[in-house]
């Protein structure tokens, strides 16, 4: 029997899956609250292997523990690790290497006033 082509191909919906971001992952590594609620999100009972095999750095759950210990040792798991030792970027920083900034002109105008404030202290003090 031939493969199946098309859009309904297995192969193209996994190649296609979608992937939790790399700054959502860094965020799981780092708080347990925000894995708990991603993880809480579905019902254990629809997970593969009823969610006892989690891999935290790819976001993936597994079927057995062979088959979770088989990705760990993989390439594309120690990879995604290599990616999340990264820090990720923040919207300013973005906006800031594009040359978007919020400067309002009002920076300049309130430390002069502090400046003037403090003259006046100064000469008040005397």
């Amino acid at each position: 029997m031939p493969a199946i082509r098309g859009p309904q191909s297995k192969s193209k919906a996994r190649r296609h899956a979608a992937v939790r971001g790399l700054d959502l992952v860094h965020a799981d590594l780092h708080s347990k609250k925000h894995l708990e609620q991603h993880l809480s999100s579905k019902a254990f009972e629809e997970l593969p292997g009823g969610g006892l095999w989690y891999c935290v750095e790819c976001a993936t759950h597994y079927e057995s523990e062979p088959n979770f210990v088989k990705h760990q040792k993989g390439k594309p798991h120690k990879r995604r690790v290599r990616q999340l030792k990264e820090e990720p970027y923040t919207q300013k920083e973005a906006e800031a290497a594009t040359g978007l900034t919020t400067d309002n002109g009002r920076k300049k105008a309130d430390e002069e006033m502090a400046i003037d404030v403090d003259v006046v202290e100064e000469d008040e003090v005397k």
